[in-house]
């Protein structure tokens, strides 16, 4: 693994002025700044994506299957609802952490289901903007261990 693509679904350009209190005060572009040079300290490069847009996210995450790129994807909403995604994952091969923000178990009870997690290689909620980071540390751990 040369590359990590984190893809972001649906709202996620409104972090550090949507409901700060669950998603902190964070912008989208602070995280992936902060990704980005932890990306190119480990010698990978990092590509960050963002959409609202369901049929965006499965094209990204089937060309980074294609690429053999390790993904963090934070599906927003679209966890909880899209076949789409999971198929994605599931049919490219794709290596895929599952990332959220805030505890979704601490939270409403349809937040609770995830269609991606069981495709994904694991999942990390709960730690604010430090999810990220801990994503492309399970990557690099991973890809690691593929070579050995």
């Amino acid at each position: 693994m040369q590359a990590i693509h984190v893809l972001n679904g649906p709202n996620l350009n409104l972090l550090g002025t949507r409901e700060p209190q669950i998603y902190g005060s964070e912008t989208l572009a602070d995280i992936e700044t902060r990704l980005v040079a932890k990306a190119k300290a480990l010698g990978l490069t990092l590509e960050c994506r963002q959409s609202n847009h369901e049929g965006d996210l499965v094209d990204w995450i089937q060309e980074a299957g294609r690429a053999d790129a390790g993904v963090i994807l934070n599906a927003g909403a679209y966890t909880h609802t899209s076949v789409a995604l999971r198929d994605a994952i599931s049919g490219s091969g794709a290596h895929v952490i599952e990332v959220h923000l805030s505890n979704v178990h601490a939270r409403e009870s349809f937040r609770h289901r995830s269609l991606i997690s069981p495709v994904a290689r694991g999942v990390i909620l709960g730690f604010g903007s430090l999810s990220y980071d801990l994503a492309v540390d399970a990557l690099v751990a991973l890809a690691a261990k593929k070579k050995s």
